[in-house]
């Protein structure tokens, strides 16, 4: 769960479990949120704190999806984002079509990719569909090719 050599204090415990239970793609405020059911009076600078030591250790990502307050997400899944600029939804990018744009790059350009973060602003199939607008909660968009 936590990064190697990192102290397991209780609050980056909570702030972690938290981050589990909403589902992750969870602002700092959510989390805080979510943490003052159970703990009311839970500082929000803990909050932060916590996630900024679960960042650094690797175990947490922060993920800066366009405009808007970072979201965090649990470090195991895939870091590559097709975000809907209206509903604000997001689809995790296929890591293989990825591992293709890097291949491509080394064996086409002799160019050595040694991070990659692929971010794709656009508009859902719902939004493009359903012009009005969506409640604010950003959700997950069902990654799974529709077939025409």
């Amino acid at each position: 769960m936590l990064g190697p050599g990192m102290r397991r204090t209780t609050q980056r415990t909570m702030v972690y479990n938290s981050i589990v239970r909403l589902g992750g793609h969870c602002t700092a405020d959510e989390i805080a949120s979510d943490l003052h059911k159970s703990k009311p009076g839970f500082p929000r600078s803990t909050v932060y704190r916590a996630l900024e030591a679960l960042t650094a250790s690797g175990s947490v990502y922060a993920a800066h999806l366009g405009d808007g307050p970072t979201h965090y997400e649990l470090a195991s899944g895939d870091h590559h984002h097709a975000v809907c600029q209206v509903c604000g939804g997001v689809m995790h990018i296929q890591e293989q079509l990825v591992a293709e744009l890097e291949t491509h790059l080394e064996q086409g350009h002799r160019f050595k990719p040694v991070r990659t973060e692929v971010l794709v602003v656009g508009v859902c199939d719902e939004c493009s569909r359903n012009p009005t607008p969506p409640a604010a909660r950003r959700r997950v968009i069902d990654p799974h090719h529709h077939s025409h």
